[in-house]
């Protein structure tokens, strides 16, 4: 490692993924760190690691780091292909990314590009109305409806039993909609993808969190079917899309 060029410290290598050998890097790409570092790429063989300098002593963790790395990512998955290393990855000198990275990995990094060439994530967020969704609730649900009926105009303290079964209730109700709707989002896009993974929950009226792989040349039919899905389920739950992006949930991260 050495000092920087302002004499702050010591420098190291920030890793943000792996990509082929021969791209070209625009001399404007910047990662983390204040001010962002310039992007370049240390090659090895058939494969080659985007990386910038960033100073040891000042840790990664802002918002604008996480941000500043998967813009990155994100926008050379959209030119090549991209397998995307886990935030934070950094290595102490251009040498130990080949030694530690580069060169132990070449053959597994170059077949997983070549797979997953030509291909970008998309994920789908789904989220219910809270109006909607305790509506469809409350219809289907004799005993929240009884409750809701039971603690209409008493106070609080006097019918907190009732408001702890009803929050159970809906807790449960929610989840039994969120598997059945997740599912249905995977069926609607399985002819336009070629593979998805379901994510957590991370919210309590997510109905469904879902990212998809897909190739270049279906993303036409991905979107007509997002405008379908998002028509159909219009009046109860709010469909967003992110991407196109680094396939991140279809590699294993290092």
């Amino acid at each position: 490692m050495g000092a920087t060029a302002q004499g702050e410290g010591e420098i190291a290598c920030y890793v943000y993924g792996i990509v082929p050998e021969d791209v070209n890097i625009s001399p404007y790409a910047v990662g983390v760190g204040d001010p962002p570092g310039q992007v370049r790429l240390i090659r090895h063989g058939e494969i080659g690691a985007l990386v910038s300098d960033v100073v040891v002593d000042r840790p990664l963790g802002r918002a604008e780091d996480l941000v500043g790395h998967e813009a990155l990512l994100d926008g050379a998955a959209a030119e090549v292909p991209v397998l995307p290393l886990r935030f934070g990855a950094v290595l102490t000198s251009p040498e130990a990314v080949v030694g530690e990275l580069l060169e132990p990995h070449h053959d597994e990094f170059a077949a997983a590009l070549k797979e997953i060439e030509g291909h970008v994530q998309y994920v789908i967020r789904a989220t219910y109305g809270e109006r909607s969704v305790l509506h469809e609730i409350l219809a289907d649900n004799a005993e929240a409806r009884r409750l809701r009926d039971q603690i209409r105009g008493r106070p609080e303290d006097a019918t907190r039993g009732e408001r702890i079964r009803i929050g159970e209730l809906i807790t449960q109700a929610i989840a039994a909609k969120r598997e059945a709707d997740t599912q249905t989002v995977v069926d609607c896009f399985a002819t336009c993808t070629v593979a998805a993974v379901i994510r957590d929950a991370t919210h309590e009226r997510d109905a469904a969190n879902v990212a998809f792989m897909v190739r270049s040349d279906q993303k036409s039919d991905f979107e007509m079917v997002l405008g379908e899905l998002r028509r159909e389920w219009a009046d109860r739950i709010d469909v967003r899309v992110l991407g196109p992006m680094a396939v991140y949930d279809f590699v294993a991260s290092a």
